[in-house]
């Protein structure tokens, strides 16, 4: 998965702060590294595909929310995914 690519999406779909994006393309690249979703998805994960699942969660949540929100979803489906959820991260003013 390319990150900045991953990066300039969520930019543009989200409006997030640096630092929220920043948190979200870490844990996609560890999940894309693990090749836990290629294995549970059959299909690698892409920029296109984190951002279309985060578009799924609630417009109240703020983006790491809304990452932990999917990575949820998927622990549910198939376990093993609570190690990718965003425990903390410094907010932008």
């Amino acid at each position: 998965m390319d990150a900045t690519e991953l990066d300039r999406r969520l930019r543009e779909a989200f409006d997030a702060p640096d630092g929220e994006r920043r948190v979200v393309v870490r844990q996609a690249r560890d999940l894309a590294d693990s090749g836990r979703y290629r294995a549970d998805a059959g299909v690698e994960l892409s920029a296109e595909a984190v951002v279309s699942h985060l578009r799924d969660a609630p417009d109240d949540h703020l983006l790491p929310e809304k990452w932990n929100w999917w990575m949820g979803s998927l622990e549910v489906a198939y376990g093993g995914y609570a190690e990718f959820q965003v425990r903390r991260w410094k907010r932008s003013e």
